[in-house]
């Protein structure tokens, strides 16, 4: 659209310069509000591991685990100790102490056992079913609701053309880390 009239012509382009300035500052208003918004208002935690951990969160025990188990295998007890606080060490910020953290686990190896699932014609074992089951006691005390005492059981099933002391050492520490993984999602990933 041409205009005759110079007047004209320069007022519409001065008025669209004073629109666009406007809707700048307008702009620029609505953004910096919902940044203050978005970092005053909202609690923001994030992991790459999955975990989600309050921030009011700064510290994390991990008490001795015992092994209760009828069957006792040595060294098991240190081993899903020391599992655990690898695990959370890798998986969080949170700093390890010897004292009571604000989050704590503690916990026992309840059940270590061996049974025959699948029974061949010769009624000999086919297959065999290794169980662990781990009593855990975790206590946040940050978050009372996200406290927890519950068991985790896990098992690996092996051919009888293996023998039990060939597999058990494996087995264990396989079944072990599964155990580890299930503790620390039921108290950082909330499952």
């Amino acid at each position: 659209m041409e205009f005759r009239n110079e007047r004209f012509t320069g007022k519409l382009k001065s008025m669209e310069l004073i629109n666009n300035k406007s809707r700048f500052k307008v702009n620029a208003l609505l953004a910096v509000t919902f940044l203050i918004f978005a970092v005053v208002a909202c609690k923001i935690s994030y992991s790459f591991s999955g975990a989600s951990i309050s921030p009011q969160v700064k510290t994390l025990s991990v008490q001795r685990f015992f092994n209760r188990a009828a069957l006792v295998q040595s060294g098991l007890d240190q081993y899903i100790t020391d599992a655990l606080l690898d695990k959370c060490k890798s998986q969080t910020n949170l700093r390890i102490v010897s004292e009571l953290g604000d989050v704590d686990f503690e916990g026992e190896i309840t059940d270590y056992k061996m049974q025959p699932v699948t029974v061949a014609a010769n009624a000999y074992a086919e297959t065999n079913r290794f169980t662990i089951t781990v009593r855990v006691k975790f206590v946040n005390t940050v978050e009372p609701n996200l406290s927890y005492d519950q068991s985790f059981s896990r098992y690996a099933d092996f051919g009888s053309n293996r023998s039990w002391s060939d597999v058990e050492q494996e087995l264990s520490i396989e079944i072990l880390d599964q155990i580890v993984e299930d503790i620390f999602n039921r108290a950082f990933v909330n499952w």
